[in-house]
């Protein structure tokens, strides 16, 4: 049984997707062993209560400095004995020593097909922001490993979604949600919770 912590920061509709497919089994060998958000008010903290999940906050606000909220981000994965993160729309820089002890156990969830519209500044909104003022003519989602660099770990899974004419940034967004993040990340956790990942020379390998 794969035992993953969600981290999140805001509505939670990533952790939601996971969620459902938990419960319609199209993930499998799975369990959610805590809802992590560094925002007290995040509602993906009453959404992993309506399902009677462990939830708590851990906020760097709540630290004297970063090195302080590191040491106990860090402790509270660990008291958890998870074997893989999810980061489902986390706005907190992963700390080194985290990346470090969870080498290849960390995924995230990036609204662009990188190496398009990622690295640092690209997150929510200005995604979509950057690919509309750009003019692309599809974009769409990534799952990757998390390493030291920002969007730069191997990369697990892709989609693309179409851009339409008439599109603002906000309904882009939606679009991307609805047809690339909700499907791949419970994809991607469902292939490492069976076995289906590998790492080969600095690559993701799925196996079919």
């Amino acid at each position: 049984m794969l035992k993953i912590a969600v981290c999140v920061s805001g509505g939670g509709t990533n952790l939601k997707a996971i969620m459902d497919a938990l419960e319609n089994k199209t993930i499998t060998n799975t369990e959610i062993a805590v809802v992590i958000s560094n925002n007290k008010n995040a509602y993906a903290l009453e959404r992993a209560k309506e399902r009677n999940i462990e939830n708590i906050c851990i906020s760097p606000k709540d630290y004297s400095d970063r090195a302080e909220f590191n040491k106990a981000f860090l402790a509270k994965l660990d008291s958890y004995d998870v074997d893989l993160v999810v980061l489902a729309g986390f706005l907190v820089v992963i700390p080194p020593e985290v990346i470090a002890r969870y080498r290849n156990r960390i995924i995230n969830v990036h609204p662009s097909l990188i190496p398009s519209f990622c690295g640092t500044g690209y997150y929510g909104l200005k995604v979509h922001e950057a690919a509309l003022e750009r003019g692309v003519k599809v974009t769409g989602a990534t799952v990757h490993f998390v390493d030291e660099g920002t969007d730069t770990g191997p990369i697990i899974f892709q989609k693309a979604v179409a851009v339409e004419n008439g599109d603002t940034p906000e309904i882009l967004q939606r679009r991307v949600m609805e047809q690339a993040e909700w499907v791949i990340l419970p994809k991607a956790i469902q292939a490492i919770a069976n076995g289906k990942v590998k790492i080969v020379d600095g690559r993701a390998v799925v196996a079919e």
